[in-house]
């Protein structure tokens, strides 16, 4: 008679945070062979009791890791203190990218949906003329990293949060994906042979296997034509960031380079 391993439901060990618009990492590490973990893809389950998180975790083996995804956990301000009784063991991955390109970004995105919306500049700024951002804008709020990075201090020490640079996800995903795997404690087994650049699309895609001829590229809604900007606006709002990359920078022990 056939024997078939024992698989249990866990609360995860990895969150993925996904500040960035770029769904690389969990895309990557679900569609690989062999996959290193179960990945259960945007779930918020933060108001849930543990026992009930249980249940939505996909069922793995002992010797698997459990990653979940949910893009708003780094900048939501209870998620913290709820993740941390949920689980003080637990590693947070997120993904950033520069701030002014993150918040045209979502634009762009929001536009396609609702193309009634007030112009970028309009919903940037309280004034642009006195240089007043408008940091109620969720669009704008989110590119903060440093202010939302003190509330993860509070609770989980830097050595359980890593942080992805959106920007060498594209221009380097196997060396971006190599450093996640090591936060991870897992073999590196996704390399430059697994991508493949897409012109048409901006990014790169993945091949499951390094001989698949047919790889899996992002969908649709990723990697729109931004709408222009004001260049005079986006001066002002790289300036406005700027102290907080700084810091940010200066926490993290990482220069991202977006000045």
């Amino acid at each position: 008679m056939k024997s078939w391993p024992i698989t249990l439901q866990f609360v995860p060990d990895f969150l993925f945070s996904n500040t960035a618009d770029c769904a690389l990492p969990v895309t990557i590490l679900s569609s690989t062979s062999p996959p290193p973990s179960s990945v259960q893809s945007c779930r918020p389950f933060l108001e849930k009791p543990k026992i009930r998180l249980k249940s939505l975790m996909p069922r793995t083996l002992e010797s698997q890791i459990t990653l979940e995804k949910t893009p708003s956990y780094f900048v939501t301000q209870e998620a913290p203190r709820r993740i941390f009784n949920m689980s003080r063991d637990t590693k947070l991955i997120v993904v950033v990218r520069n701030p002014v390109t993150r918040a045209i970004s979502d634009y762009t995105q929001t536009l396609s949906k609702k193309p009634d919306i007030p112009t970028f500049e309009g919903l940037s700024f309280r004034n642009r003329t006195l240089g007043q951002v408008d940091v109620s804008w969720n669009a704008i709020r989110i590119g903060m990293y440093a202010l939302h990075l003190e509330s993860w201090l509070q609770y989980f020490p830097l050595a359980q949060i890593h942080f992805v640079s959106g920007e060498r996800l594209i221009t380097d995903p196997a060396g971006e994906m190599g450093r996640v795997q090591d936060f991870l404690g897992i073999k590196r087994f996704i390399t430059d042979k697994h991508f493949y650049f897409n012109k048409t699309k901006g990014f790169p895609c993945l091949r499951k296997t390094e001989s698949s001829l047919l790889p899996r590229c992002l969908g649709k809604s990723k990697g729109r034509t931004h709408v222009q900007i004001d260049p005079e606006v986006i001066d002002q709002l790289r300036e406005f960031y700027r102290p907080y990359n700084i810091k940010f920078y200066e926490t993290v022990g990482q220069d991202f380079r977006w000045e």
